[in-house]
């Protein structure tokens, strides 16, 4: 499965700090729960990546009206 291929999996995705001060960013669905912790700094490069596909995302929805 890749990043352009469609699924019918359905999660909530829950993002705050642990009381170890990391950044938490916690997947759960139906029969999984996945905590994945990170530095506060691994959370800010994640955040700028975020924010990069968010731009290439508005890009692309705009050639295409």
């Amino acid at each position: 499965m890749g990043i352009n291929t469609e699924s019918n999996i359905e999660a909530n995705l829950q993002i705050g700090p642990t009381d170890q001060g990391m950044v938490r960013l916690y997947i759960v669905g139906n029969g999984f729960e996945i905590p994945m912790d990170f530095e506060p700094e691994e959370a800010e490069e994640i955040a700028e990546e975020i924010q990069a596909a968010i731009q290439a995302a508005r890009t692309m929805s705009s050639k295409k009206r």
